[in-house]
């Protein structure tokens, strides 16, 4: 049995291409990747459809490389006795080899130049129990219009009229963009989407994500090695495992590290909670919270296991800024992660606290910026990455990176991979930016995919389990971009577990925390 990839990289259409060029002078050649892909094409196929001969599958095929590897994966399916029509939505090249094998099997082939008013595929369609989309692929550079615009219309209504007609996407869906995730709006959405070697860029992005599909990525053969110039990977279970900290049978709770989080206030005390278990239920030895002094024994009702650092007030539930200050870094040396943020609002005793902790130079461990010192950061303008030179993870929804950057929300979201890469690197931070596919970049460019996108997790309180997650994984030892990465994972593990239990409506924060270490050990389970 093969071994599982540790990673998944993602490509761009022009890292693909450059990828391909590569395997070429390594020794396979692009004719042998096209073989393999419509093999493994037809293999998804059978897998999907199970028994073959006298099924019947429509496979729409371009006018490029797309369209070639629909060709050799028709080959195969007519070969193992399915029915097949092989669609030809525009001219082929000639000579065409891959279409002559076709021809020589008495497949059926069609053009839509050829088909009057489309009756030919439409009668194909009401009899078929699979479509096969190879149409455009990375190719897509225009809108959809024309002959495809009324054969992408007759599939959709097909699928709308029969449900159970199943539609596979080869590479990626005809009209996504495999770059931007832009979607035009002709676009079918297919049951799976067969990412050929790499899944695409585009498939992460906001809209593309939404018109995947289930995405399953095959492997065509390429030789190893031609992609270490590309830095964007995809979370596998294989690669978060490897991230894990060390658990010895030797150890005691010093081995665990020391996690210090400051965080709630009056409205907010859940954040602070949620934070500080999330960092126990990681594994770290210790974790206290840092909250002000008259809102410790509400929140300490329902955490047992922090310890708590009671932050001296100027008036009920609001720390004093400057004796608070003085404390915290009194005793910042003694821990091994900070956390900061979670739940503390937008009072101004709370901005001067902030302001003395954040860019008074420090020193403090390697840390977690959340929430509401996000905002803080934001209302220092530009100036705050020069003033605030620590190691840290910073963890911003879109709202959030909206009022860090000066960006909308819009622009931010239509390319998540540049925002949070562009970040990272002008403020020498990991960025970890939240949401559907969440991304985590680090200041030299590497950057980490999320797989997971769960609208349970679009709930009051997650954040701040994530956050406290990534600190207590931190105060273990792990460094910050791989423990925004792994925190990412686990968060969103157990997410998934709790939508299996629960469904995805009425999910909340708390049902996360029992989740995470059974994630762990799932993951620490798959290497042995």
């Amino acid at each position: 049995m093969a071994a599982r990839p540790l990673a998944v990289k993602v490509v761009s259409a022009a890292q693909m291409r450059r990828i391909e060029d590569r395997s070429e002078e390594a020794g396979v050649s692009k004719d042998t990747l096209m073989e393999n892909a419509g093999l493994e094409v037809a293999r998804a196929v059978r897998r999907r459809l199970g028994h073959l001969p006298g099924v019947r599958v429509v496979v729409l095929v371009g006018p490029g490389n797309n369209g070639g590897d629909g060709l050799v994966a028709a080959r195969h399916l007519n070969g193992w006795g399915a029915r097949v029509l092989a669609y030809l939505s525009g001219p082929r090249p000639s000579p065409d080899p891959k279409l002559d094998a076709l021809r020589d099997l008495g497949t059926t082939i069609a053009r839509a130049s050829d088909d009057q008013d489309l009756a030919l595929l439409r009668e194909w369609l009401s009899l078929a129990h699979a479509i096969v989309d190879s149409v455009l692929g990375t190719g897509r550079s225009r809108p959809i219009e024309g002959a495809l615009a009324a054969i992408l219309g007759e599939v959709s209504r097909a699928r709308s009229s029969r449900p159970d007609l199943a539609l596979l996407a080869l590479d990626v869906p005809t009209g996504l963009d495999a770059d931007t995730g832009a979607v035009d709006p002709l676009t079918p959405t297919p049951d799976v989407t067969l990412a050929l070697g790499y899944p695409k860029l585009g498939m992460f992005a906001l809209h593309g994500a939404e018109s995947v599909g289930a995405l399953k990525v095959l492997d065509i053969g390429l030789p190893p090695g031609l992609d270490d110039d590309v830095k964007v990977e995809l979370m596998t279970e294989a690669s978060a495992a490897r991230l894990l900290p060390l658990r010895p049978l030797t150890a005691h709770k010093g081995s665990f590290g020391r996690a210090l989080i400051v965080a709630g206030s009056p409205n907010y005390v859940g954040a602070a909670r949620l934070a500080a278990l999330a960092a126990t239920r990681v594994g770290a030895g210790l974790v206290t919270l840092a909250i002000p002094a008259g809102l410790q024994p509400s929140v300490a009702a329902g955490a047992t296991e922090p310890i708590f650092i009671p932050l001296p007030e100027s008036s009920p539930g609001f720390a004093d800024p400057e004796r608070a200050a003085s404390l915290l870094l009194e005793a910042m040396p003694t821990y091994d992660s900070l956390l900061v943020g979670c739940g503390l609002g937008q009072d101004e005793r709370t901005l001067d606290l902030l302001e003395r902790l954040l860019l008074g130079g420090g020193p403090f461990p390697p840390s977690v910026v959340d929430a509401d010192a996000l905002n803080f950061l934001a209302s220092r303008g530009d100036a705050w990455s020069e003033s605030f030179t620590q190691g840290a993870v910073l963890t911003p929804h879109p709202g959030e990176m909206s009022r860090l950057t000066g960006e909308s929300t819009t622009r931010l979201q239509s390319d998540r991979v540049a925002t949070a890469t562009t970040a990272a690197q002008a403020w020498g931070k990991v960025v970890a930016l939240k949401g559907a596919f969440t991304v985590v970049a680090a200041p030299d460019g590497r950057v980490a995919l999320s797989p997971f996108t769960n609208p349970g997790l679009a709930s009051a309180g997650t954040g701040d389990v994530l956050a406290g997650a990534i600190a207590g994984l931190l105060a273990q030892g792990v460094g910050l971009f791989d423990a925004a990465t792994l925190g990412v994972y686990l968060h969103g593990a157990a997410g998934e577990s709790v939508r299996a239990e629960l469904g995805d409506a009425g999910m909340v924060a708390t049902d996360l925390l029992p989740e995470l270490p059974k994630a762990i050990r799932a993951l620490a389970g798959s290497r042995t």
